[in-house]
Formats: structure tokens, C-alpha cells, sequence
């Protein structure tokens, strides 16, 4: 009771535990420094100062001192307690010097150290535990007697009496000891599978760890042959924009030279000219008929089969536009070169798919649903058509498949949903079933679909549905498929190319790509 009462004297107001470094205000109050401190930076902020314990204000900052007799004090007390921290139980008798207990006696319900101990053990015979000072669990709240029995049908610990006239007394019991020993092994049962499912968590994270390692090596790997493909395409276009720019002024000085030349002869020709129709004007004038008629400048070659105006200038005109023409056509090809040759290694490098040229089933079609002459048009009509049986065809939704299927490599093809509000793009086993609930693409385990529904686009696969949220309609679908690996995408085709989702599986039967359409809708496979 003495070291209660002490404990509250050397402890401080503020953190309510034993004095650290203890200091004094000009009121006497004590408190550990560093809680001062901080009281006092609050207040700081409030504008005026006061002791926490007794109010007391402060017109500046007040002076702590620091008080070392407390200090000592306190340090003095902290030692035995230091020592009790293992088990945090002392003797009972130790009153005046604490020391850290042995056993405790249920009986006595006291805590004994050692030399107490073997005083207790020479005049009685009880049982004794390790220490601890929650007696009252170790009691049967009923009869206030030890709890020695386990009552394997409640699952409770009881005592002597509940066993023989309580409410127990027709149970099966067990002693504590044996319940423990059944429940140990029961637990190190489930510790050896905690263990076991640890171990496996431990070896999926390092597999996880391993898979990022090498998409890191991999992304750094097509980042420098990207980085290097683009570099070897800059380089190639800054070769070829020379070499074009230096064709064309070659062209331009070679048309310049014959431009000059021409103009050159054409003003020969107009002085000429000039000429003829100065003399042609004096004739006009003359009034003797006889001059007129009989000059022979007018009767000889120069002024028969004159040329028409403007042939010197239309040839002139021609020439250069073809010239310009043929210009045209060299750079034309020239980029188409450049880009081609881009394109081929990028397919190269990448080992990308040719664009897959699909045709849809009729076969498979429901009635509601037309096929194009052509085979590339899905659309939705409400009267339908009188088909012919099939156990190829769907029934219960406006379902086609393609002719086409793919059971090995990588694939790629184009949709145009622009004119359609409703649509169902994905691909399916040809074993899904062809009428009823799971025959829909994407509500079975045997198809994987993206869907544009009313309130939306979602992603489907065994009927387990996700929203997906694109930026803008998708009016032209990419979808992009490769078989081993077990990838499915789709992507929206618009000013960039977005990722909408990419389903992960393991691929059992060939794939056929397939689609709904429904309410006028309408899809059109691109070529």
C-alpha cells in the first residue's frame, strides 16, 4: 500500500508515470521536463503561460529548475521495480525491498520469492504455479473453490464441486492437464498447417518477386530495341529527306536552266515577231495597191503556218508539271520505303499478326440475326428468317460465330461498332451450349466477352461481370488474341490505341470469335 501511495507522489501530472528528469515551477509543482515543455509550446500558441496543476498564470515563459532530490528519488524507486519487469510479480512478504516472485499458491493466493518459498514448502503441502496475480480466473465463480476439471461437453474449466454436485455432474470431465495435452496437440496440428500455409505464401511471393524481375528485364529489353528501331527509323528518314531535298534541287536548277533557256528562245522569238509586225503595220498603211501586193516579204515562208498563241508557252507548262509530277512520285515512294521497312521490323521484332480476314457463320446465326452478302455484317432485325435446322445454330440469343477458329499461335482482327448501341464482342468454344441461360457468350466457362449494355461496358466470363469506364464510346474494337500464352485483349481504336482488359486463361478447344447483336443493333467485321 506504502509503494501505491508513493508511486502517485513521484508521478507526473501530465504523463501520469514516474518522474523523468523532474524540474520545479516558481508554484512548486513538479513535472518531467519534456511534458512541461510541450504544455508550455502549446500555450505558447494560446498567448499566455500557467502551471497544469494549480492554474497559476504566468505573464512569460516560467523558469524550470530542476529538482534533484525528486530525481533521485525516483531513480531509486525504478530500481527494484526494473527488476520485477520480467514477470512483472513480486513477493508478497517483500514489502519494504521488493523482490521478484518464484511460485504463487493457489491456496494462500499469495506470491512467494525463493526464500519464502522454501518456508512455505516445509510447513504445507499446496499447489503452486508460476507467477501471476489474476487469482480470481483461476476460481470457480459459483463455489469460490480452484478450478481443476474440464468438461469436455461445455468446453469450461471447473472445480471439485461442479463436477460432483453441479451443474456438470453428468458430464464427461477430464483433468486439466489431459484437456491440455488433447488441445496442445490440436493446436500444433494447426501450427504444422499454418507453417505448411505459410511456407506456400512464402514461395507464391517469391514466384511473384521472380515474375516481376523478369516483366522488369523483359520491358527493359522492348524499351531499347523500340528505342533502337525509332533511332534507326530517324536516322533512315533524316537520310532520306537529304537525299530527297537534294533530288529536288537538282530538279529545280535542272527545270530553272531549261526555264531560261526557253524564255531565252521565246524572246527571240517575240523581237522576231515584233519585227514581221512593224513591216505588216507600214503595208496596212500604204495606199499604193501595187506595193501592197507585191512585196515579197509577206509571199514567203516566215508568214505562212504561224504557230498559235500559247503552244511555246503549253509545252513549256507540261514539261515542268511532269517534271514535278515524276518529283512527287519519288518522294511518295521514297516514304513508302522508309515506312515499310519500319513496319517489317517492327513485325519482325515483335512477331506481329497479320490482320485475320474473318466471315461469319450462317450457319450458326440465330433467325433474328442477317448476314451481308459478303459475310462481314452482323445486324438485328425483329421478323427474322426461316432458317434452315442446324445443330450448329443458336437458339435462345442473337448469336453468330465465324467460319474461322484458332486452337495455336497469335491473331488479330478489327470490329466496327459504330452503328450499333447494343453488342456483345468475344470469343467462344464451339462446344457452348446453343439454347438456354449458359448458351450467351460470356455466361459460361466456355466464352469470354465485352459487352455494351444499357448501363455501360462490362468484361464477362462465367458469368463473373466488371464495369469497365473508357473514355469516350468505343465505336472500333481491336482484339488481339494469342492462344498459347492464353491471352485475350481487347482494344479501343480511336485517336490512340487503349487497353480495355485482358483476360488470362488456359485455352482447351479452338476459339471462335463470336457476337450478339440485339434492338437494331449491328457489327462489321473489318478486312
Amino acid at each position: 500500500m506504502a509503494s501505491v501511495e508513493l508511486r502517485e507522489e513521484l508521478s507526473c501530472s501530465v504523463c501520469l508515470n514516474i518522474y523523468t528528469e523532474p524540474v520545479s515551477l516558481r508554484c512548486g509543482h513538479n513535472f518531467c521536463r519534456v511534458c512541461i515543455e510541450s504544455v508550455l509550446e502549446v500555450q505558447k500558441d494560446l498567448g499566455g503561460y500557467s502551471c497544469p496543476e494549480c492554474r497559476e498564470e504566468y505573464a512569460e515563459r516560467p523558469r524550470m529548475e530542476k529538482n534533484r532530490k525528486l530525481c533521485n528519488i525516483a531513480k531509486h524507486f525504478l530500481a527494484p521495480q526494473t527488476q520485477l519487469e520480467g514477470s512483472g510479480v513480486a513477493c508478497t512478504y517483500c514489502a519494504h525491498a521488493p523482490t521478484l516472485a518464484a511460485k504463487t499458491c493457489l491456496q494462500c493466493e499469495t506470491s512467494l520469492c525463493h526464500v519464502h518459498l522454501s518456508i512455505h514448502n516445509s510447513t504445507v503441502d499446496h499447489v503452486l504455479i508460476e507467477p501471476t496475480v489474476s487469482l480470481a480466473s483461476r476460481k470457480c465463480q459459483t463455489h469460490n473453490k480452484l478450478l481443476e476439471y474440464h468438461c469436455c461437453e461445455d468446453a469450461s474449466c471447473i472445480c471439485a464441486s461442479c463436477f460432483a454436485v453441479g451443474s456438470h455432474r453428468t458430464h464427461e470431465v477430464e483433468t486439466l492437464d489431459g484437456a491440455t495435452k488433447k488441445k496442445k496437440e490440436k493446436l500444433r496440428k494447426v501450427l504444422d498447417i499454418l507453417t505448411s500455409q505459410v511456407g506456400d505464401i512464402e514461395k507464391q511471393v517469391h514466384k511473384l518477386l521472380d515474375r516481376q524481375a523478369n516483366e522488369r528485364k523483359k520491358s527493359t529489353d522492348v524499351k531499347k530495341r523500340v528505342a533502337s528501331m525509332f533511332e534507326d527509323a530517324r536516322k533512315q528518314l533524316d537520310e532520306k529527306e537529304a537525299w530527297v531535298m537534294d533530288v529536288i534541287s537538282e530538279q529545280e536548277d535542272k527545270i530553272g536552266s531549261k526555264v531560261s533557256h526557253l524564255i531565252q528562245e521565246l524572246e527571240t522569238q517575240k523581237e522576231s515577231k515584233f519585227e514581221k509586225m512593224r513591216h505588216l503595220e507600214v503595208l496596212c498603211k500604204m495606199a499604193d495597191p501595187l506595193i501592197v501586193l507585191q512585196d515579197k516579204k509577206t509571199d514567203g515562208k516566215d508568214f505562212a503556218g504561224l504557230k498559235e498563241p500559247g503552244v511555246a508557252e503549253k509545252a513549256v507548262e507540261e514539261e515542268g508539271s511532269l517534271e514535278m509530277r515524276c518529283e512527287e512520285g519519288l518522294i511518295t515512294a521514297t516514304l513508302y520505303w522508309v515506312v515499310s521497312d519500319f513496319v517489317s521490323k517492327v513485325e519482325k521484332t515483335f512477331y506481329m499478326p497479320k490482320a485475320v480476314d474473318l466471315l461469319l457463320d450462317s450457319d450458326t446465326a440465330v433467325n433474328n440475326v442477317l448476314i451481308s452478302g459478303d459475310q462481314k455484317v452482323a445486324s438485328w432485325a425483329a421478323d427474322g428468317l426461316n432458317r434452315s435446322v442446324s445443330s450448329k445454330r443458336f437458339v435462345s440469343y442473337c448469336q453468330v460465330f465465324t467460319k474461322n477458329s484458332f486452337s495455336n499461335g497469335r491473331h488479330y482482327w478489327e470490329v466496327d461498332t459504330s452503328k450499333s448501341f447494343y453488342w456483345m464482342v468475344g470469343m467462344a468454344y464451339a462446344s457452348i451450349p446453343r439454347e438456354g441461360s449458359k448458351s450467351k457468350i460470356g455466361y459460361n466457362k466456355h466464352s469470354w466477352c465485352l459487352n455494351r449494355a444499357q448501363n455501360g461496358y462490362l468484361v464477362i466470363h462465367d458469368s463473373l461481370t466488371t464495369t469497365l469506364n473508357p473514355k469516350s464510346d468505343i465505336r472500333r474494337l481491336g482484339i488481339y488474341l494469342d492462344y498459347n500464352a492464353g491471352y485475350l485483349s481487347f482494344y479501343q481504336l480511336c485517336d490512340s490505341v487503349q487497353l480495355l482488359w485482358t483476360f488470362h486463361s488456359t485455352f482447351t478447344e479452338p476459339l471462335h470469335p463470336a457476337f450478339v447483336v440485339w434492338k437494331d443493333g449491328w457489327i462489321r467485321l473489318n478486312s
